[in-house]
């Protein structure tokens, strides 16, 4: 299996080029980010090709007509030429029916433009918890998923334990992985090298491996890897300083080279 790492924007500092060139020197082949402004569009469509670096689009929808709102946004990230679409999709406080209703129409507006989209498990979406999330994929086989488990752990307080049968009902309809490392009290453990975080890590990477297995099963040779961790309010820091507890450059490229070198050695 083929990993193709991408680097997320969320949390990155100084200008789009500085950001752009660090990724590309880093060896990723790609970014992950919401579309730019349209102020910044043409430098972000010049560094892409610049940098040959692939783009995965991330749109977020809004009420009160999300499937509107998806729509839009999805034409938008259409013009990137993206391999692929990250969406924050839906809410959870929508009543269930109404939930597949719009993901019925999201895998139509997916078919009609011919991309790849991922609706990813987040907390405040409708995808937010396991049981609601296999629910969902019953009832609308055409939708994939861009899974962070890390929602997950902090919205059930577990590392999923109890929640075996929705994890393997997902692993299948994943087409993208965000690679951050939750745990029960949080999002995202203050760094995954640290061995106090043993467990957490072991967990993840068995889901992650489950997908893999599964979608070489499937005959699919790449899977693309975004390793999420996220700034301060996701990236723990100390009290009275907001100092941050890591790197959150070197915990991302930590994260996304263990990943990927896990299946070189194996």
């Amino acid at each position: 299996m083929e990993i193709k790492l991408f680097k997320a924007l969320w949390g990155m500092e100084g200008s789009l080029e500085s950001q752009f060139e660090r990724i590309s020197a880093a060896g990723y082949e790609g970014i992950e980010a919401p579309m730019p402004a349209l102020a910044e569009e043409e430098l972000f469509r010049k560094l892409l090709e610049k940098h040959q670096l692939d783009y995965i689009a991330m749109v977020f929808t809004q009420g009160p007509d999300h499937v509107t709102s998806f729509a839009e946004q999805v034409v938008r990230a259409v013009s990137f030429q993206p391999i692929s679409i990250t969406s924050h999709s839906a809410k959870d406080s929508m009543p269930f029916e109404e939930q597949v209703e719009f993901f019925r129409k999201a895998a139509d507006i997916e078919n009609k433009y011919g991309i790849a989209i991922g609706h990813e498990t987040h907390r405040g979406r409708a995808l937010y918890n396991p049981w609601e999330t296999g629910k969902l994929l019953d009832a609308v086989p055409g939708i994939n998923l861009t899974a962070d488990y890390s929602h997950w752990c902090c919205v059930t307080e577990t590392t999923l334990e109890n929640q075996e049968e929705n994890l393997h009902k997902s692993f299948s309809r994943v087409q993208h992985i965000h690679g951050r490392v939750g745990y029960a009290q949080g999002p995202q453990v203050p760094d995954p090298r640290a061995p106090e975080y043993a467990h957490e890590l072991r967990r993840h990477m068995s889901w992650w491996d489950s997908i893999v297995q599964a979608k070489q099963e499937a005959g699919v040779t790449a899977i693309t890897y975004t390793p999420e961790f996220g700034p301060p309010g996701y990236l723990h820091t100390l009290p009275f300083t907001n100092q941050p507890v890591a790197d959150l450059w070197d915990v991302c490229l930590w994260m996304g080279n263990h990943f990927k070198g896990h299946y070189k050695s194996n």
